[in-house]
């Protein structure tokens, strides 16, 4: 709970931030594909993870909150898919949508499905995620995940 209360407080204060920085304007529109391209490339880098395209679309300080509890960095997130933890077979991605709050942050919300098999145990997920996204270098990064079950 105090995680989920972390990183609802660090959106937030991104998107006050970012508000206040782009002095309410439009600019965000076109940085949109380059994010949903980011994002992309993260969903397929999950199935089928290597080192280099995670970390280049995963931040330095990344803080991912998983649905049980779990929170990742980004050494631990790359770790646990590289050695097969965390096995993505397949993930869906529905009903994405897009904030950029400025030039260089952006807030995904996103449905995640997805066919696992975490440690050689089959099994299914379904996941409503919040992701903030941070231009670093010219390229946009995952800075923080947070993952919620779907009701049953």
């Amino acid at each position: 709970m105090l995680i989920r209360k972390f990183l609802l407080a660090a959106a937030a204060t991104a998107v006050f931030a970012g508000c206040a920085a782009s002095g309410g304007s439009n600019s965000g529109a076109s940085a949109e594909p380059a994010v949903a391209a980011a994002a992309e490339r993260l969903r397929v880098a999950m199935v089928d993870p290597t080192p280099a395209a995670l970390r280049a679309l995963v931040s330095d300080d990344l803080s991912y909150g998983h649905s049980g509890g779990k929170v990742d960095t980004q050494a631990s997130f790359i770790a646990d898919l590289l050695d097969r933890k965390s096995d993505f077979v397949t993930i869906a991605i529905t009903d994405q949508t897009i904030k950029v709050v400025d030039g260089n942050t952006a807030i995904v919300r996103h449905t995640l499905t997805a066919d696992t098999n975490d440690s050689g145990k089959p099994g299914k997920v379904a996941l409503k995620i919040l992701g903030v996204w941070q231009k670093q270098g010219g390229e946009w990064k995952l800075l923080a995940r947070q993952a919620v079950r779907l009701p049953s």
